[in-house]
C-alpha cells in the first residue's frame, strides 16, 4: 500500500468440504492465493489435470475461495475517504511533505470513526506502514465492530472463522456476518450466505445461502452474481437454470470481474442457454487473461493451441501458457513441457521439457501420466542432459519460474 488514499485491497481464500456429485478427481491440483488477510466473498474450485487435452479450467461452486477485492468503507466511509485524499493533497502542496495514510487513519481511529479503525486495522494485520499487531489488530476490529461498523464486523468474523488471534469459532463468525450482512453490507451477505452453504455453526441449507447470495448479487455486487449463476448453473437452492447462470455470470462479467469472464466464456464454449460460439469464448477468455487470472490464462493458451475461435497459433499458446507458468501455476508448467516435447511455438528441447515436467512434479496432484512423461523423456535423453534439466529446474524454482529458459 502507498502512502496515498484509497480502499484497501485484500486477497481472499477459503477451503471448504467437498460436496456430493462434484468430488474433485484424485488429479485435481487446486491453486489457493493464500494472504494473511483473506475477506470471504465468493467459493470457486479449479479443476486441473495435468495430461487434459481440454481446458476445463473451469471456475466452479466449491473447494476454494479465489479472487480480490475492494474493501469499499461503506456511505460515509467512501466519502471520507475521498476528503482525506483531498486534504492529503492540500496538506503536501501547502508544507511539501506527504501525511502518510496510517496517520490519518489514526487519526479518524482515535476520533471513533470505525470504517478509519478498520482500515487501519488491516494496516496492522498486513505491517504495511505500521508494526505488525495481532492483538491491536483484533481489539481495534472488535471496537469497529462493536460500534455497528460492517466492515469491522465481517472481519472480526472471518477472524473467528480462520482463528486469526482468536480461538477459532464458527458461532462467533456467524453472529458478526450476520449483523452486517444485515445491514445490507454485500460482502458479508456472501459470507454469511457461504456459512449456510457449507453448514458452519448453522444447519447446511441451499436455499438460505442462495436468498444471502440473492442480496448481495442484486446489489450489483460481482461476486454475490457471480455465486448466485453457480447455484442456478449447478441447481443449489434453486432450480438448475443454465439462463440465469449466465445472466449472472455477464452481469459480474461485465463489471470486469474475471472469474466470471472465465465463467461466460466457457458457457459460450459449451452452448450452455447461448449459441455455441468460440470467438465469443476466446474474447471472455482474453478479458480474464489479461487481467493476470490464471484460468483465463490456460483457457486462452489452449484455444490457440487447439485453434479454437481463432487461428492455431503454437506462439501465442506459448506466451500464454509462459505467463500461466510464471505465476507458479503447474498447469502452465505441464503445457509448456508439452510444448517443447512436440516443438510447438518453441523449438523442440527434451532439456526444457523435462525441465518444466520436473518442477510440476512438486505438487501433490502430479501423478501418473505426468510421471510416465518424465520418464518417456528419460528415454530421449543423454545423462547430463537429465542432469542439467534437474538444475535448471532448481534454478528456476529460486528464480520464482522467471527467466528460466536460459
Amino acid at each position: 500500500m502507498t502512502s496515498r488514499i484509497k480502499c484497501v485491497q485484500i486477497s481472499i481464500f477459503n477451503n471448504s468440504t467437498r460436496r456430493k456429485n462434484n468430488e474433485l478427481p484424485k488429479a485435481a491440483l487446486v491453486q489457493v492465493l493464500r494472504s494473511p488477510f483473506s475477506v470471504l466473498r465468493s467459493p470457486f474450485s479449479v479443476l486441473r489435470s495435468p495430461v487434459s487435452s481440454r481446458p476445463a479450467h473451469r471456475l466452479k461452486l466449491n473447494t476454494v475461495f479465489r479472487l480480490t477485492f475492494i474493501l469499499l468503507l461503506s456511505g460515509a466511509g467512501l466519502t471520507a475517504c475521498a476528503n482525506l485524499q483531498k486534504e492529503q493533497t492540500a496538506h503536501k502542496q501547502e508544507n511539501d511533505a506527504t501525511v502518510s495514510y496510517a496517520e490519518y487513519l489514526k487519526t479518524l481511529a482515535e476520533q471513533g470513526y470505525a470504517p478509519g479503525q478498520a482500515a487501519l486495522d488491516l494496516m496492522y494485520e498486513e505491517g504495511q506502514g505500521v508494526p505488525r499487531d495481532d492483538q491491536l489488530a483484533l481489539e481495534r476490529f472488535r471496537k469497529a465492530a462493536e460500534q455497528g461498523d460492517a466492515l469491522g464486523q465481517v472481519v472480526l468474523g472471518l477472524m473467528y472463522k480462520k482463528g486469526w488471534g482468536v480461538p477459532k469459532d464458527d458461532r462467533l463468525a456467524v453472529q458478526w456476518f450476520r449483523k452486517a450482512a444485515e445491514q445490507g453490507h454485500a460482502p458479508s451477505q456472501v459470507n454469511l450466505g457461504w456459512m449456510y452453504y457449507e453448514g458452519r455453526s448453522v444447519p447446511r441449507d441451499d436455499q438460505l445461502a442462495v436468498q444471502w447470495f440473492r442480496k448481495a448479487a442484486e446489489q450489483g455486487d460481482a461476486l454475490g452474481q457471480v455465486v448466485l449463476g453457480l447455484m442456478y448453473e449447478k441447481g443449489w437452492g434453486v432450480p438448475k437454470d443454465d439462463r440465469l447462470a449466465v445472466q449472472w455470470f455477464r452481469k459480474a462479467a461485465e463489471q470486469g470481474h474475471a472469474p466470471s469472464q472465465v465463467n461466460l466464456g466457457w458457457m459460450y464454449y459449451e452452448g450452455r442457454s447461448v449459441p455455441r460460439d468460440d470467438q465469443l469464448a476466446v474474447q471472455w477468455f482474453r478479458k480474464a487473461a489479461e487481467q493476470g487470472l490464471a484460468d483465463g490464462q490456460n483457457n486462452l493458451g489452449w484455444m490457440y493451441k487447439e485453434g479454437r475461435g481463432v487461428p492455431k497459433n503454437y506462439k501465442l499458446a506459448v506466451h500464454w501458457y509462459r505467463k500461466l507458468a510464471e505465476q507458479g501455476d503447474v498447469s502452465g508448467h505441464i503445457a509448456l513441457s508439452r510444448m517443447y516435447e512436440k516443438g510447438r511455438g518453441v523449438p523442440r528441447n527434451y532439456v526444457y521439457a523435462y525441465m518444466w515436467m520436473d518442477i510440476a512434479s512438486d505438487d501433490d496432484g502430479f501423478e501418473g501420466e505426468g510421471r510416465r512423461a518424465l520418464e518417456e523423456f528419460e528415454k530421449e535423453m543423454t545423462p547430463s542432459q537429465i542432469q542439467k534439466a534437474k538444475e535448471l529446474a532448481r534454478a528456476c524454482k529460486r528464480k520464482q519460474y522467471k527467466g528460466c529458459e536460459v
